[in-house]
């Protein structure tokens, strides 16, 4: 429901309305809460409750060049011992993707996109890399989906992952990098605007 953005930023958790509504007691609910705090998306208020994160904008600035350095890496890593099999795997997500956002399916793009990192990290196979990236992106997630809405940004964001693939699949490990973090700078780039858009949109806003 967070990573979907049917509870927003900000929201206060509802033990009770979430328990009817999974058919579970309040138990499993209070025990995903905290779960989901460890992992950086909701957070604890004293005497007020527990609420989807969030996050500063400074904090979002680093965690997105936090990113951009981890996943250049795994880039890089991954070029240097790519299999035919990985690099049409990679091509077929791409395709997918493509294949989303000629249906303007934006909600679809954004599963196939986290999948495809998923499996950019699997293939490079460097266990703490994986572990880092995948605690920020945990994080991000409160952010990274209101940035890719637009076909515009889809098509745009999944040019970046073609260029990547074709690097990996040229075994090219330097531009494979250098366009792995440009992509990542790209994310935080998208969500910077689509930040300020709604700003501009609703002024009340802090």
């Amino acid at each position: 429901m967070i990573v979907s953005g049917e509870l927003k930023a900000g929201a206060r958790i509802n033990e009770q309305a979430l328990a009817s509504r999974l058919g579970v007691s309040r138990g499993p609910i209070r025990e995903a809460a905290r779960a989901l705090e460890r992992a950086g998306l909701l957070t604890s208020v004293v005497n007020l409750g527990v609420f989807v994160r969030e996050i500063a904008e400074e904090e979002a600035v680093e965690i997105y060049d936090l990113r951009s350095v981890i996943f250049g890496f795994v880039c890089q890593r991954l070029a240097n011992r790519i299999t035919g099999a990985q690099k049409r795997d990679l091509e077929q997500r791409i395709a997918a993707m493509d294949n989303a956002i000629e249906r303007c399916d934006s909600a679809s793009y954004y599963q196939l996109n986290l999948r495809f990192h998923d499996a950019i990290l699997e293939f490079a196979e460097h266990g703490r890399a994986r572990q880092t990236y995948e605690s920020l992106i945990k994080e991000t997630h409160l952010l990274r989906q209101s940035s890719l809405t637009s076909r515009a940004r889809m098509l745009e964001s999944n040019g970046e992952h073609a260029g990547i693939v074709a690097a990996l699949a040229a075994g090219d490990g330097e531009t494979a990098r250098g366009l792995a973090e440009a992509h990542a700078q790209g994310g935080k780039r998208r969500w910077l605007e689509t930040k300020n858009h709604q700003e501009l949109q609703d002024p009340a806003r802090d």
